[in-house]
């Protein structure tokens, strides 16, 4: 690292020449190779063999193309005595376009710097992570929620590759997400051991983010989800939000579901009941008590209904506040829901109106809501214009 620290004469290898016979060819002994790909995400497994190559061909770095995922994949903790680095196009076109205005173009690799505070874009949703709408129930927005997984301090089991990385490291996923919302769902059983799994989700879901379709990140811009280009992300990338678990303690108002609900519908809707006594449609589905709404072919006026139960002050009024999707016209009926001593759960109605007849794409809003104090209950809303039933947006 020493000597990469010091400037070094370049190579390039440009698309189809980042292959291992190039790189066992050529003399890249005291040089930085830079690996340009613009037409390919070139494979871990060939990254991997190339780095070893200009190692053992005396290269002094390795320098590649990528577009961000997100992990730390095994093989950078490897023992390379050649820094290997990634970047993307727009900072490997400029290194680029310097070796070829340059006579004698060199390179250094420094070592990195940790940036914290308000500099840099965060939260962002991960490439790796999960992404909507379901193929198979679109009906259900997912996903429900976001949670840390990116380099994550884990323990490593002692077997494979994992063995030379010691008993703990770093790693991404949503394997890695999973076990935050799981301690979380853990403590709020605690707290509320009456709770069924269906509430546990909806206190999660109905406090994770912000008053708005699209939530902000902590420097009030527009939250980043990594992609292919990246984009501004939406529910289909964080569903309800970010887990705020100190919110999800006391979320005021619970959508709650009773396990057979799930078995009646989706045995159904999967053509799986043996009674022969299913009515349940896709329609049916939009009434499952979720604390999200997900509405994939709205030809003209869809309703739904929600059903809520207070779990806080025993004498709350709430009142609906409304951010419809656009295009959408969107009513709640009632919109104030009192509840008292004797009055714990109310239903309401939500109808979507398509205001023009279009093949659209999906467009997000969402309901809360609030008792004029501390809480805040918000699902997240997806609907797609649809003219027919089936129709394909890849052509």
């Amino acid at each position: 690292m020493e000597r990469a620290n010091q400037f070094h004469k370049m190579k390039l290898y440009l698309n189809s020449m980042c292959n291992l016979t190039v790189a066992n060819s050529t003399d890249v002994k005291g040089s930085i190779v830079l690996c340009f790909s613009t037409t390919s995400v070139l494979p871990i497994a060939q990254l991997y063999g190339l780095a070893s190559a200009v190692i053992n061909n005396g290269g002094e770095g390795f320098i590649f193309t990528q577009q961000s995922t997100d992990f730390l994949v095994a093989w950078q903790f490897r023992a390379m005595s050649i820094p290997c680095v990634s970047v993307d196009l727009e900072v490997a076109y400029k290194i680029l376009q310097y070796f070829s205005t340059s006579q004698n173009p060199v390179a250094k690799v420094s070592l990195t710097q940790t940036t914290t505070g308000s500099v840099i874009p965060a939260p962002k949703i991960a490439a790796f992570s999960s992404r909507g709408p379901s193929s198979v129930y679109p009906s259900v927005l997912k996903p429900d929620i976001a949670a840390p997984g990116v380099n994550i301090l884990a323990a490593a089991p002692q077997v494979g590759i994992y063995k030379e990385l010691g008993l703990y490291f770093f790693d991404s996923g949503t394997s890695f997400a999973c076990p935050h919302v799981s301690g979380i769902v853990a403590v709020l059983k605690s707290l509320h051991p009456d709770w069924s799994p269906a509430a546990l989700k909806s206190a999660l879901m109905t406090t994770g983010s912000f008053f708005t379709a699209y939530i902000m990140d902590k420097n009030g811009l527009p939250l980043l989800a990594d992609a292919t280009p990246n984009k501004i992300a939406d529910p289909f990338d964080y569903g309800a939000g970010f887990l705020n678990p100190t919110q999800a303690s006391d979320p005021g108002l619970i959508y709650d579901i009773d396990a057979s609900d799930y078995q009646k519908l989706f045995n159904c809707m999967l053509g799986s009941d043996t009674n022969g006594s299913c009515t349940a449609t896709e329609s049916s589905l939009f009434d499952l008590n979720l604390p999200s709404i997900a509405i994939p072919n709205l030809k003209s006026s869809e309703t739904v209904s929600r059903t809520v139960t207070n779990v806080g002050q025993p004498d709350a009024v709430y009142k609906a506040f409304v951010e419809p999707p656009a295009g959408v016209d969107m009513l709640v009926e009632p919109m104030t829901l009192v509840f008292g001593t004797d009055t714990s759960s109310q239903s309401f109605k939500v109808t979507f109106k398509a205001m023009r007849k279009i093949q659209g794409d999906y467009s997000f809003g969402n309901l809360a809501w609030h008792d004029g104090g501390s809480h805040w209950v918000r699902i997240p809303i997806a609907v797609r214009v649809v003219i027919e039933d089936s129709y394909s947006t890849v052509s």
